[in-house]
């Protein structure tokens, strides 16, 4: 693919019903960008949920220390996304791609060659590949941008989140299937990773999207771009709202057996399930909500969220034991949730790139990154403090803050921004 300019900021065209598949196609990128999501998802999948497993069976380091160098990771990659914005207002697409997933093929290959007992060279390759991992969010929705307008970039977007998860389900069952062969297996899990990784990477780096370089928002010191009140509110909900992500992978997990009591057949499944409908829905749901504005949708995710997290607490009410009556219940509650989240996925950043000041996409992606990673980084935490307080704490607590998020959002009344068509 050529090199394609910045979109001309010209008012958003009416919402689109239908989007052919070749014009999405080519809107998230065109094929080989495609493959390259497909396959470093697919390399994603096979390793990170098994990192920490990877530390403690192959390396043979104590889970604190594991977790402890995954955390620094993570941490220090969200603080390495502000560059990452920089770079993409500097005009750099499908090269800031490329680079998030080079990265992570250098963690891949340190991990590999880490001995055992080797807490620093392990706590290298969780840094190079957390910072890889909070890159790529912004530089792939900043190259989606520079490709797509209006609600066409909002269903590519939808399209990569759906493939994406995809690549992950297929990445995690295959990984699954090797750790019956152990401690070799698992090293040879690492090389296929950053196999994947650096084909990716080529394939991303070969589509050659570049945009041109606007010129910052007049009267921004040093390029410094302040965030505008309407901004700075959906970070701060953001920051809640992606509370949602790690509900089917650490809330619910922690419910049904600590709770509940059920078996961990009820939290696979229902793992299963929200990747299934994530993939399948998440396009048409965000086609289908194109016809309202992009903060009325946002607000309703969190209102469908908040009404999930009050069905978890009355389906936990149900009582534990050998019953299945309340283990059913949180799982039927489930879908409710994972429509939500679907409807979050689909607005969110949405909203954020078309709230983009000229000039400042990047910076602001970069904003909007880091308060999902900031919510995700710590939500486990409190995920667990208030589920020790009984599930009231949790669901409650849960449940009301993100209606205070949502009425935020719903609050914002922004004027339009023509530029980018905020609906």
């Amino acid at each position: 693919m050529t090199a394609t300019s910045a979109p001309t900021r010209t008012p958003a065209p009416a919402p689109t019903r239908r989007i052919r598949p070749r014009a999405l196609l080519h809107a998230s990128g065109g094929p080989r960008y495609a493959v390259a999501l497909a396959v470093d998802a697919l390399g994603t999948g096979l390793l990170r949920p098994f990192l920490l497993l990877y530390g403690v069976t192959v390396l043979g380091l104590s889970a604190a220390a594991t977790g402890l160098a995954m955390t620094a990771g993570i941490v220090i990659g969200l603080l390495c996304v502000p560059g990452v914005g920089r770079w993409l207002d500097r005009g750099a697409r499908s090269t800031v791609v490329a680079a998030s997933m080079l990265v992570r093929v250098l963690g891949a290959a340190v991990l590999v060659a880490t001995p055992e007992g080797g807490v620093w060279p392990f706590a290298a390759a969780a840094l190079l590949l957390g910072i890889g991992n909070q890159a790529w969010p912004a530089a792939h929705a900043a190259l989606v941008a520079t490709l797509a307008h209006g609600r066409e970039r909002d269903t590519a977007l939808a399209a990569g989140r759906a493939l994406r998860n995809a690549g992950l389900g297929v990445g995690a069952l295959l990984a699954m299937a090797c750790l019956a062969g152990g401690t070799s297996a698992l090293r040879a899990l690492a090389a296929v990773t950053g196999a994947a990784y650096l084909v990716a990477a080529g394939l991303a780096w070969s589509v050659r999207v570049r945009a041109e370089r606007e010129p910052a928002p007049s009267g921004a010191p040093g390029g410094q771009v302040d965030s505008p009140p309407r901004m700075r509110a959906l970070l701060a909900a953001n920051v809640v709202y992606v509370f949602c992500l790690n509900v089917p992978e650490i809330a619910l997990p922690l419910v049904l057996l600590t709770q509940l009591h059920a078996s961990p057949a009820w939290s696979a499944a229902i793992f299963v399930a929200n990747t299934v409908l994530v993939v399948t829905l998440q396009v048409p749901v965000t086609v289908l909500m194109s016809r309202y504005a992009r903060r009325t949708a946002l607000a309703l995710a969190g209102a469908v969220l908040a009404a999930s997290y009050a069905g978890f607490l009355a389906a936990t009410s149900l009582g534990g034991g050998s019953g299945w009556a309340a283990p059913a219940a949180v799982a039927a509650v489930s879908v409710v949730c994972t429509l939500g989240e679907i409807l979050y996925a689909g607005s969110a950043t949405a909203l954020a790139t078309a709230l983009a000041p000229a000039g400042a996409l990047g910076r602001t992606l970069a904003r909007f990154e880091l308060s999902s990673g900031f919510g995700l980084a710590v939500s486990p935490a409190v995920i667990t403090a208030l589920a020790a307080h009984g599930p009231a704490a949790l669901w409650g607590a849960l449940a009301g803050a993100t209606l205070l998020s949502a009425g935020a959002v719903a609050a914002g009344a922004d004027p339009e921004v023509p530029d980018q068509g905020v609906q």
